[in-house]
């Protein structure tokens, strides 16, 4: 059995809550928790193999709960987060960065259409998120950074391509605050999230960071300094005019925005001047894309397992030997610093 934690101080949510995930034989709700206090003592108490976590909650917040639960007694977490206004979103990133694992919506009224496919994948994270080994924190970025592998002489790296799935915010917001302000190149991110979080997203890391990011509209040109997220439902890719694409093309791999289909449509614009980064996150998406990077020239860097909230996209990566380094979180933004200090002039 999979032992569940709610915290969520609504009645009638924590009531809904208990029976969506009630429902799976495989689940078994052990705790319910009213207030972030509650669900600190309720973690270190009953041990749960995950919990669900409100962001807003009376006492102590959700984002302090997962502080301190991520302090004293790591445990996979899951917000569910009943809004999308900004004021939410932000704690729900926030309660990422401190180590929560995703975000996803609270399942509609029951009498909505969209109620069971909902449901069902409630309880598919559940199951799948529990399995995570969480860690307390990562390593600090003050660390001495490993010197660069050098991989010959190329053209000046004119692109950055990122993707991250589970864990990624927290990621993204350590390779965006760790690059200098006037870090040239333009970055695209595929970042997969919940339905109407990546605005927040943006945001957040506009805030965060110090370096405007926006979601991605179509057409775009790829000045300095830019940097641009996958919007909800669409394909984020590079035309041939070194411009962003947008496509309503169905999944690929499962995904859209898909990693794969920015990887390789920027591999075609940009040929061996491409870096793609490859961060934390569950499946393999990103990985037939990365091929065409490595068949272009293009440059690949993977995410680590140590610092990765879940090896899954990157460690499918480094089996199928598509990566030229593997570096901790707090080495990919000093690693791309040095590949455009190294690829000037050439």
């Amino acid at each position: 059995m999979i032992r569940v934690l709610i915290a969520e101080d609504s009645p009638t949510i924590r009531a809904l809550l208990v029976a969506i995930i009630g429902a799976d034989p495989e689940l078994q709700v052990v705790g319910e928790a009213r207030t972030g206090t509650e669900a600190v003592e309720m973690a270190l108490r009953l041990r749960p193999n995950l919990i669900t976590m409100d962001v807003n909650m009376p006492v102590m917040g959700g984002l302090e709960a997962t502080r301190e639960i991520m302090i004293h007694a790591p445990t996979p977490i899951l917000i569910v987060s009943s809004r999308a206004d900004q004021a939410q979103v932000q704690l729900s990133l926030d309660a990422l960065a401190a180590g929560a694992l995703m975000v996803m919506p609270t399942p509609d009224n029951p009498r909505s259409p969209h109620f069971a496919d909902r449901a069902d994948q409630l309880r598919s994270m559940v199951r799948a998120m529990s399995q995570v080994k969480v860690v307390r924190r990562w390593r600090p970025r003050s660390e001495p950074v490993r010197p660069p592998v050098n991989r010959g002489a190329g053209p000046e790296i004119r692109l950055v391509a990122i993707a991250a799935s589970t864990g990624g915010p927290a990621a993204l917001h350590e390779i965006l605050c760790g690059l200098p302000r006037d870090f040239p190149l333009p970055i695209v991110v595929v970042q997969h999230i919940a339905t109407d979080f990546v605005g927040g997203l943006a945001r957040w890391l506009t805030a965060s960071c110090g370096r405007p990011v926006t979601v991605a509209r179509g057409g775009e040109r790829l000045d300095a300094g830019r940097i641009l997220l996958a919007p909800d439902h669409r394909h984020l890719g590079i035309g041939s005019d070194r411009r962003t694409i947008l496509s309503d093309v169905g999944p690929v791999g499962g995904f859209r925005p898909s990693a794969n289909y920015l990887f390789e449509s920027a591999a075609r614009a940009f040929g061996n001047a491409l870096a793609a980064v490859i961060l934390t996150g569950m499946g393999r998406d990103g990985v037939d894309g990365l091929r065409a990077v490595r068949a272009a020239g293009g440059l690949v860097l993977a995410q680590d397992e140590s610092t990765s909230v879940v090896y899954g996209m990157p460690g499918e990566a480094v089996a199928a030997r598509l990566v030229d380094a593997v570096l901790p979180i707090h080495e990919i933004a000093p690693r791309l610093v040095v590949e455009l200090a190294s690829g000037a002039g050439r």
